[in-house]
């Protein structure tokens, strides 16, 4: 049986470890220093395990109390739910946390987070009980991200893990939020800019370079179409024949495609009506697969794909997202739009005076009026003229 002082002379080592008292009643000791009690037991022929507390909050002898209760409980049958679920293993939590959240997110950002969870998470930790963790291994977990360079893929993964466990405290699996106290342990990250050009003359040999591609007639027009629609990667390769209203040069995105998850409208100039109307209907999608398998849509490496076989460096000068950083720009500072019609085209929040985050018809006059302005405004670049406006400034 333990005693009080093998309990304070216990100290941490490289790897977690338990010191046993009686009737199935432990202390576990991880790397961080923590003293957790502990009790292994059987139910329904599994093997479960609970918690009783931290020592010295909870001292030698409270803890015997409670494993004796638990017992009397158990024995009886009637064991608290919450007790019942201690046992359950952080990556068992984690993929339920997952089945819940995942259906109100883009495609491409469950698929995103799972892999995460999967490469980075689940590997060292996943097969812990949430009460078992402290904010040391946590943070130990997070430096060996920070140590591969992606400081910011590590403040994204202390933010999952703490929403992990506000999900586990409020199903009664835990009782704190350990990632909670790493808030600062981690350096600031970055803030990444997507590279883009943003010289008219630049841009313009960029156009020209795209007008000149030979690639698939699909690849082909989405080229083309990404910096004159300038909405985001996967939204455009996703593009479906049902959602757009050619005659009436309309494009209605469904909300659960959108960034936001808010329906989205996207006026289509002339020049991009007449390039969609060049390619055949292969499906769902307007631009589907380059494989057998046509019921799925362009790969998401197409169009990078497709700007570096023009020459163009992904990593700094161009990507694919970097169409939507070039119209911000040139709109504002070279045809003089109103930033708040451009952020509407953008599908960004934009709070209006009754505190609305976002409003698919607000300024849909003005914006048809920009998109087509826009489109010819590309055709001018690209026959190397482009209008002489002086650059914007504050005093203006």
């Amino acid at each position: 049986m333990l005693t009080d002082a093998q309990i304070r002379a216990a100290k941490p080592s490289d790897k977690a470890y338990k010191l046993y008292d009686a009737d199935g009643l432990f202390l576990f000791v991880p790397p961080s220093g923590s003293k957790l009690w502990r009790m292994k037991y059987r139910e329904n022929g599994k093997e479960k395990l609970a918690s009783f507390g931290k020592y010295p909050i909870v001292t030698l002898n409270e803890a015997r109390l409670k494993k004796d209760e638990f017992k009397i409980a158990l024995g009886r049958g009637e064991l608290p739910p919450k007790a019942q679920r201690k046992d359950e293993s952080l990556e068992k939590i984690a993929r339920e946390w997952y089945s819940k959240k995942a259906p109100g997110w883009a495609e491409s950002h469950a698929v995103k987070i799972m892999l995460g969870l999967e490469k980075n998470v689940f590997p060292f930790i996943g097969s812990r009980t949430m009460d078992s963790l402290e904010p040391p291994e946590i943070l130990a977990l997070l430096r060996r991200i920070e140590a591969r360079g992606a400081v910011d893929l590590a403040h994204r993964t202390r933010g999952i893990i703490g929403q992990v466990f506000r999900y586990a405290i409020a199903t009664g699996r835990a009782t704190r939020n350990p990632a909670g106290d790493l808030v600062g342990a981690i350096p600031p990250a970055r803030v990444q800019h997507y590279p883009a050009l943003t010289d008219p003359a630049e841009v313009g040999a960029l156009l020209r370079a795209i007008e000149a591609f030979t690639g698939t007639p699909h690849v082909r027009v989405a080229l083309r179409l990404a910096p004159m629609l300038f909405v985001r990667p996967g939204e455009l390769r996703k593009m479906e024949w049902s959602e757009l209203d050619l005659s009436g040069r309309e494009w209605c995105i469904p909300a659960e495609k959108m960034k936001t998850r808010n329906p989205h409208i996207v006026p289509l100039a002339l020049q991009a009506t007449e390039l969609l109307g060049e390619l055949p209907k292969v499906g769902q999608y307007v631009f589907p697969n380059g494989g057998k398998d046509k019921s799925k849509a362009m790969s998401e490496a197409a169009i990078n794909a497709a700007l570096r076989r023009l020459g163009y460096d992904t990593k700094s000068e161009i990507t694919a997202h970097g169409f939507r950083a070039i119209a911000r720009t040139l709109l504002h500072e070279r045809l003089r739009i109103d930033p708040v019609i451009i952020e509407h085209q953008l599908a960004h929040a934009v709070p209006d005076t009754l505190g609305r985050a976002y409003n698919r018809t607000k300024f849909l006059d003005e914006r048809r009026k920009m998109m087509q302005l826009w489109a010819d405004y590309l055709d001018e670049l690209k026959a190397g003229q482009g209008r002489k406006v002086l650059p914007f400034t504050v005093n203006e």
